[in-house]
């Protein structure tokens, strides 16, 4: 028989981790813009303009493909989850209705004048559009977020007959985690932006195109990872004291700790074998590990053994995910350091090595995210609100394993077929590169006025 539990989980896995490559992009994508319009207003430099003009475009396919595939999930709690979306609705669902009012709204509404207003309304209106598209983007990652981290660290709230209703919504939306949440994941998506541009730049300039472009790009790109990725050590080390007094389940498994211990080492690789309840094959450092978690060598580490099996999250899974997500951190931070001593040379645009290496590296930051997701997610387990309603009992009553399977093979489909066209035109943008276009945008702004919007298109 289908079970319809574990086709619910692949089914929600499959939507969610293509729809967050879409904020991983958009959301310091929408920031660049904005910056790049406001060094357009400030200095007149038509370099700015040009970016901007290319980039513009990669974010109108890339949010159109994120207001698509987003539109799936609310649907998917209410046929697969609506025990869970029952018991949470009086929490969750304010949320989910302000992440809507203060952020798709907002985006939606200025995106349009952000694409088709330059020629229209005042130049500091247009600026004002593209700060406000990008504001939307993190009004948006705000209040996700804070729904998400409530589900991981749950407060504010009452349980009444078996629903959760709120008693103080200050400690609902700053619940213990969602400080941390909200800074980890909004830096790791800017510095997966900076890493996508970068890449872009360096593909043209190997090429020996557009060489203001992408030189102007590379500085920006890792003048911000110099700040960002040495920052996000920080914040994953807070994160990781902050889950250690709320979810010490969670990080038994993602160290694969299974003995309450001091001087825990820091396990480099493991094999963890649930049912031996033991890991094979390890390889650490004595002592690290409590150094890292509770910044203290003697630091003492619960271990797996302390909760009964059942309450135990699966080790395999966040133990892998979380290293592959630091081990890139960790070559990010090499890279960066790396872009040091080329600048510093002066062959930042011109290193064909260095800039192979950027071309590499730019997906790294979509890989990160959906480890961080992975280990989030698959560390919270058995719950979906953590401690208090399991996932096995939010998954809708009766529901027919042979309808989640039809259901996840149209979703399957649908987003291939979604995530094919975008990339395929979002592909042939970043090849096209950013002159032909932007010069023609150049010229209306600088030297006509203002004409129809068919005029203009035709124009193009």
């Amino acid at each position: 028989m289908l079970d319809a539990l574990l086709l619910s989980r692949l089914q929600f896995v499959w939507v969610i981790a293509l729809h967050i490559l879409l904020p991983a992009f958009t959301v310091g994508l929408a920031s660049y813009i904005a910056v790049l319009e406001i060094l357009h207003l400030a200095t007149a430099r038509a370099i700015f303009l040009r970016l901007s003009q290319f980039w513009l475009k990669i974010f109108a396919v890339s949010f159109g493909m994120g207001v698509v595939s987003g539109i799936v999930m609310p649907f998917q709690l209410g046929t697969n989850w609506s025990r869970y979306a029952d018991a949470t609705a009086d929490v969750l669902g304010p949320l989910m209705t302000y992440e809507g009012l203060t952020a798709f709204f907002l985006e939606a509404g200025f995106l349009g004048v952000l694409l088709f207003g330059r020629n229209r309304v005042p130049a500091w209106l247009h600026v004002f559009a593209a700060v406000m598209v990008a504001a939307g983007t993190l009004f948006s990652t705000f209040w996700i977020l804070s729904a998400n981290s409530w589900m991981q660290t749950p407060a504010g709230y009452t349980i009444v007959d078996g629903r959760f209703f709120p008693a103080d919504w200050f400690a609902v939306i700053f619940n213990p985690s969602f400080p941390y949440r909200l800074m980890h994941t909004t830096v790791a998506f800017y510095i997966t932006t900076a890493l996508v541009c970068a890449g872009v730049a360096a593909y043209h300039l190997r090429a020996g195109r557009f060489r203001d472009e992408g030189t102007t790009t590379l500085k920006m790109a890792f003048g911000l990872l110099t700040v960002l990725v040495p920052l996000q050590v920080v914040i994953g080390d807070q994160h990781g004291l902050n889950t250690h007094e709320h979810q010490p389940a969670k990080l038994a498994a993602i160290e694969a700790n299974w003995e309450t211990q001091s001087r825990m080492p820091l396990l480099l690789f493991a094999w963890p074998d649930e049912r031996a309840e033991a890991n094979r094959f390890e390889v650490g450092i004595p002592a690290l590990g409590s150094v890292i978690i509770a910044h203290d060598a003697e630091g003492v580490i619960k271990g797996l053994k302390e909760w009964k099996p059942e309450d135990r999250p699966p080790v395999a899974l966040p133990f892998f995910s979380f290293r592959l997500m630091v081990g890139i951190g960790l070559a990010l931070l090499a890279l960066v350091v790396c872009s040091w001593w080329i600048w510093w040379r002066g062959t930042l645009a011109s290193s064909r090595w260095f800039l192979k290496l950027c071309m590499l590296t730019s997906p790294l930051g979509f890989v990160a995210v959906i480890a961080g997701w992975v280990t989030t997610e698959t560390g919270r387990q058995p719950w979906v609100v953590y401690g208090l309603m399991r996932t096995r009992d939010a998954v809708t009553p009766s529901l027919a394993g042979g309808d989640v399977l039809a259901s996840l093979a149209i979703y399957v489909v649908a987003y291939i077929a979604i995530f094919g066209a975008g990339g395929y035109f979002m592909v042939r943008f970043l090849r096209v590169g950013p002159v032909e276009r932007a010069v023609a945008a150049e010229r209306r702004v600088t030297a006509t006025p203002a004409r129809p919007l068919s005029a203009a298109m035709e124009g193009e």
